[in-house]
């Protein structure tokens, strides 16, 4: 349980962690005031008149929900300090005798990132492949994975957005270092299997020392016909994606938003497609979609198809020439996954 103010929750905060303050942002801005001015004991007591009555009551019934709700739980605040024994001490006359983390979110922050450093000297095994050979659920099959696309909400090309945003990038750095801890914990003597990811993951970046590992580390490549990679990529970016939006936004509206999304990642790579590929693309796939409104999807394979042939593949064999010699294994998806399965 997160006891701090909103604002600092969303600049960064730890995974399964509800956000209950003790204080909202501009309750937080006047006593940050009245203290700087005035001294502790003056902002102490206008926190009090601030958090009283009702007000108070509200904060501690939700407290008591989650205390009530994680027997095993936590709570803290920034530094462990004053507003998490208070939250504490409210909680204690409540009736519940809750935990609370000493040091706080500053502490377990410091920890977490000598966690990302000290893994970061692990040994990885990394998965690459053409786009769409379906490397992500590859990730999600192998015992010892840490799917980064996952962490960061986002699959790592132009096309990759999804909804809900992407975390902030000390939010993505808190669970990345967690996974791969839990992953060293759970299997110590094995490598940890990730994707080939460029220095971003959208607006993510891989934290460096980490990137350094990764660019160094042995490489296992899937390998998969041209057709059954369009297969995937218009399962899991047309057909997912509409599903996603449609969802989000009822069945017109996710329509034309999943329409104009597709529009704008087509548009982001127009520099490097060159006008007239551009233009032949953006045609084919607006007849998709005009095709796909009346019911029937499947002509989005043909712009899928020449996006993949004439530019991810060419862009994709370039740079496995520059890594040729990090590469231990090459196959089929099932023999990749027996290979990651067997190399631990």
């Amino acid at each position: 349980m997160d006891t701090r103010s909103p604002g600092e929750f969303a600049e960064g905060a730890f995974p399964h962690t509800v956000n209950l303050p003790l204080m909202r942002d501009d309750e937080r801005t006047r006593i940050g005031i009245c203290y700087k001015q005035e001294g502790q004991q003056a902002a102490i007591t206008l926190g009090h008149q601030l958090v009283q009555g009702a007000v108070k009551e509200s904060r501690i019934a939700a407290w008591l929900d989650f205390a009530k709700t994680h027997p095993d739980g936590y709570l803290y605040c920034f530094r462990g300090g004053l507003r998490s024994r208070i939250s504490q001490q409210w909680l204690q006359q409540a009736g519940i005798d809750y935990p609370r983390i000493i040091g706080g979110y500053k502490a377990m922050r410091r920890f977490l990132i000598h966690q990302l450093e000290t893994s970061a000297q692990h040994r990885f095994i990394i998965v690459s492949g053409q786009t769409g050979c379906a490397k992500t659920r590859l990730l999600q099959e192998v015992a010892n994975a840490v799917d980064l696309e996952g962490l960061a909400n986002h699959r790592g090309s132009a096309f990759g957005k999804r909804l809900g945003g992407q975390p902030t990038q000390i939010g993505f750095e808190n669970a990345l270092s967690i996974a791969l801890l839990k992953r060293r914990h759970a299997a110590p003597q094995s490598a940890i299997v990730l994707e080939d990811e460029s220095r971003l993951i959208g607006r993510i970046a891989v934290p460096e020392v980490l990137r350094e590992s990764m660019v160094q580390a042995p490489l296992a490549v899937v390998e998969m016909p041209l057709p059954e990679r369009v297969e995937h990529t218009f399962h899991n970016y047309i057909l997912r994606n509409l599903s996603d939006w449609q969802a989000h936004a009822g069945e017109l509206a996710g329509f034309a938003g999943f329409a104009e999304e597709l529009r704008q990642n087509l548009a982001s790579l127009q520099r490097r497609l060159g006008g007239h590929r551009h233009s032949q693309l953006l045609s084919e796939m607006n007849a998709a979609l005009a095709a796909h409104v009346r019911g029937n999807p499947e002509a989005h394979r043909a712009w899928i198809e020449l996006l993949l042939r004439d530019y991810y593949d060419p862009m994709y064999a370039y740079q496995l020439g520059l890594k040729a010699g990090r590469v231990v294994f090459r196959g089929s998806y099932a023999e990749v996954a027996a290979y990651l399965g067997e190399a631990h």
